[in-house]
């Protein structure tokens, strides 16, 4: 593993676990997410946050399964979604399940952590795991401003963005990255407010920001995200003798 990898790792480590309340606005991003899955369909999650979507899939009559690099994570989650095995220690480069075994593969909010290489095998391994004409459907982060999130080791003094953001993405180089490998039939620029579980005032809040976020002012100029929706090709086949 190399030490990039490893940053990445005790970074996770905190937000999936000690900080795990930083996933608490993600609720509404996750709820559009799951009403793109049809009941019935197996679906793989990768990258499992507070186990929103686990939850919010399994009640819809979901089959899902997920993984995550975080053994504590994944732990936590096996305990409070019943998932036992369905849920694996694992990277998106490497995914610890067999070819063509799933309907549908999710990855929102991961691929922007990725570097060149990892991004590349990584979509490599959704092809190979999804069935033909299986469907991959994701969000990142819209145009990003990587600098705007740059901070600093008080120890080391070492700069990195706080979220180990490698890479910012709009719709075009989101959709030439993903047309290597998939058809993509739909990305779109989204702001998601969490309708179903928070109070009026949460939802007012959300229609602010939204709104300022629209107008491109202040803080709130780009937080919106790119939500993705493509297809595996009946002609793009995965060789696992390769």
């Amino acid at each position: 593993m190399s030490p990039n990898n490893e940053n990445q790792d005790k970074i996770w480590d905190y937000f999936q676990n000690e900080g795990v309340e930083s996933f608490s606005q993600s609720r509404g991003r996750q709820e559009f997410l799951v009403r793109h899955i049809s009941h019935g369909m197996r679906v793989l999650n990768i990258g499992v946050g507070d186990g929103a979507l686990e939850m919010l899939a399994a009640a819809k009559g979901v089959d899902i399964w997920s993984i995550d690099p975080n053994e504590r994570a994944i732990d936590r989650l096996r305990k409070t979604s019943n998932l036992s095995e369905k849920a694996k220690v694992g990277y998106s480069q490497k995914i610890p399940f067999p070819d063509e075994y799933f309907d549908c593969v999710v990855m929102s909010e991961v691929l922007e952590h990725l570097d060149d290489d990892v991004m590349e095998a990584s979509l490599d391994e959704v092809c190979r795991v999804l069935n033909s004409n299986g469907l991959f459907i994701g969000t990142v982060p819209a145009r990003e401003r990587l600098n705007d999130q740059k901070v600093v080791c008080p120890q080391c003094g070492c700069h990195f963005h706080r979220w180990h953001h490698k890479r910012s993405f709009n719709i075009e180089t989101l959709t030439r990255v993903l047309s290597t490998r998939f058809v993509v039939r739909n990305s779109m620029e989204k702001f998601f407010i969490d309708w179903e579980s928070v109070g009026l005032c949460r939802k007012i809040q959300g229609l602010v920001k939204m709104f300022l976020s629209w107008l491109e002012i202040g803080t709130y100029g780009i937080c919106r995200n790119i939500y993705f929706e493509a297809y595996k090709s009946s002609n793009n086949t995965y060789d696992s003798k390769t």
